[in-house]
C-alpha cells in the first residue's frame, strides 16, 4: 500500500516531536496554546495492562464463595487490627494497599463500578486490550481509538469552543488547514499519552501525541536557528498541509510552555509521586494540565498485573503494584487541587481474573473486572453495578466473575455527561447507546 507523502510527512513530524527530537519550529507550532481559554473538562485514563485481579482490588469480603475459592490469597475481611480490607459498604472493601484512595471514597469523590468489562470472550491480552481501546469488541479490523473519536467529535461539534474544518477528511486543503490550526493552535495537545508510543485508544483522524519526557520535548529555547530553518524547509510542502499551516501560524506560542519550565516543575506542597516510571507519567500529566496548554484527554498505563504466580494477599506482588497505583493517583489528585473539579480519572484493565486461585498461588485470565472513577464531577462513595455473585452457577463459564456492565456504557457516560459529546453513535460504532444502562456516577449539575 502506498503512503501519501503528506500523511507521511505529518506523521513523521509528530513522531519526531513525541520522541523529543523535534525541531524548534515544530515544537512552537504544535505546542502552541491560545491563552485565556479557561479551564477544560479533562479525562485522564489509566490502563492497568495485564489484567488486574479486580476481586482483590475491590474485595467482596461478604461473599462466602470468595473466601472458599482463595485459600491463601483472599484478602481478609476488615478487622479492628486493620490488617484486612478497608470497608466500603459492609460487603465490599478496598485492598489495604489502596489506602491512599480510601479517603476520596469517603469524601464521595470516588466510585467503583464492579462486574464491568468487555462482552467478548477472548482471554488474549492483546485482543482484549485492542477491543477496549477501540471500544469495538470483536472487530480486529477497527484501528481507531474511542478517545480519538471523542476528540474528533468535540472538534466537529464545537464542544471545545472551536470547530475543525472538515475533521473527517484525511487531509485538508491548505486554506482550510490554515484556518483550522489558527483556531486550534493546540490541537495536537488535546489528546496526550505519556509514554514512548501512542496507544491505540488515541489513534485516529485527530492529532494526538505520545510524549516520553517533557524535558526533552523541544521546549528549551536556544536551538540553532540554521538547523531550525532547515527543518522548516524540509517539512513545508509546496502545496501546503497541516504541518505547513502550523509552521506558518504560531512561532511565538512556545512562551506558553516555557512558563511551565519542565525542568523546574514542582508539585504542590506535600505531594510526593512514586519514584517510578508510572509516578513520572502522572507527574507530567499534572504539569501539562496545570500549564493550561489545552489537554482534554490524557493517557498513561501501568503494567505488571498478570499475576499467574505468587500473587500474594495483603502483601506480595499484587499489593506492591496496587500501592504504586494508589500513591500515584492520589499524588496526581492532590497535585491538581481544585482543578479536579473539572477532571475525571478512570482506571481500566482488559479483563479480570479467575475467582479460584490456581496451584501456583496466582490467578488466571478471567472475564469481568472493576473500574474506578474519581474526581470532582463524580457522585462517589458508592459501589455501582449489579453484583452477579460468586457461587459456581453464577460464574461466567463456571470460573469467572460474570459481566453486568458493558465497558462502553461507562465510556459513553463519561463522553456524554463529562465531555459533552452528542454523537455517541460515531464514538461507539455498532453499539446501541442506552442511557438507562448507565450507572449514574456523574453528579447532576
Amino acid at each position: 500500500m502506498s503512503i501519501n507523502r503528506r500523511v507521511f510527512v505529518r506523521q513523521g513530524a509528530l513522531a519526531l516531536l513525541a520522541l523529543g527530537f523535534a525541531p524548534e519550529f515544530l515544537s512552537r507550532s504544535l505546542l502552541a496554546a491560545a491563552p485565556g481559554k479557561g479551564r477544560k473538562k479533562t479525562l485522564i485514563c489509566i490502563f492497568q495492562r495485564g489484567a488486574v485481579d479486580g476481586l482483590s482490588m475491590v474485595v467482596p469480603f461478604g461473599e462466602k464463595a470468595y473466601r472458599q475459592s482463595r485459600s491463601t490469597i483472599a484478602i481478609p475481611a476488615p478487622s479492628r487490627e486493620g490488617v484486612g480490607a478497608l470497608d466500603l459498604d459492609g460487603f465490599f472493601g478496598f485492598h489495604p494497599a489502596l489506602r491512599p484512595l480510601y479517603e476520596l471514597y469517603g469524601r464521595n469523590e470516588l466510585a467503583v463500578i464492579h462486574a464491568v468489562g468487555s462482552p467478548h470472550p477472548t482471554r488474549s491480552h492483546f485482543e482484549a486490550q485492542d477491543y477496549m481501546e477501540t471500544a469495538v469488541p470483536g472487530d480486529p479490523g477497527e484501528r481507531t481509538g474511542w478517545l480519538n473519536r471523542i476528540l474528533a467529535e468535540r472538534a466537529r461539534e464545537g464542544g471545545d469552543g472551536r470547530t475543525l474544518a472538515n475533521p473527517g477528511a484525511h487531509a485538508m486543503d491548505h486554506a482550510s488547514a490554515q484556518i483550522a490550526l489558527a483556531e486550534t493552535p493546540s490541537a495536537a495537545l488535546r489528546g496526550v499519552a505519556i509514554g514512548p508510543a501512542l496507544p491505540l485508544a488515541l489513534r485516529g483522524q485527530h492529532p494526538s501525541l505520545a510524549i516520553t519526557d517533557l524535558s526533552r520535548f523541544g521546549v528549551a529555547g536556544g536551538r540553532d536557528a540554521t538547523l531550525s530553518d532547515t527543518f522548516a524547509r524540509l517539512y513545508r510542502l509546496d502545496n501546503g498541509d497541516e504541518v505547513t499551516a502550523a509552521v506558518d501560524g504560531a512561532f511565538d506560542a512556545i512562551r506558553i510552555l516555557k512558563e511551565a519550565d519542565p525542568a523546574r516543575y514542582q508539585p504542590a506542597t506535600h505531594v510526593e509521586y512514586p519514584q517510578t516510571d508510572f509516578g513520572r507519567k502522572l507527574r507530567q500529566i499534572a504539569q501539562l494540565i496545570k500549564a493550561d496548554v489545552g489537554v482534554e484527554i490524557a493517557f498513561a498505563d501501568l503494567g505488571g498485573w498478570d499475576t499467574h504466580v505468587g500473587q500474594g494477599s495483603v502483601e506480595g506482588t499484587l499489593a506492591r503494584r496496587l500501592d504504586e497505583l494508589a500513591r500515584g493517583i492520589r499524588a496526581l489528585y492532590d497535585d491538581l487541587g481544585d482543578r479536579m473539579e473539572d477532571v475525571v480519572i478512570l482506571t481500566m484493565s482488559e479483563f479480570g481474573r479467575t475467582v479460584r486461585q490456581n496451584g501456583s498461588g496466582g490467578t488466571d485470565h478471567g472475564h469481568a473486572n472493576c473500574m474506578l472513577v474519581l474526581g470532582g464531577p463524580i457522585a462517589g462513595g458508592r459501589i455501582l453495578g449489579e453484583w452477579p455473585g460468586l457461587e459456581r452457577e453464577q460464574l461466567h463459564e463456571g470460573r469467572d466473575l460474570a459481566l453486568t456492565t458493558d465497558f462502553r456504557d461507562v465510556f459513553a457516560e463519561i463522553a456524554s455527561g463529562h465531555l459533552g459529546v452528542d454523537a455517541l453513535d460515531r464514538v461507539f460504532p455498532g453499539y446501541e447507546i442506552r442511557p438507562d444502562r448507565w450507572r449514574g456516577f456523574l453528579r447532576k449539575v
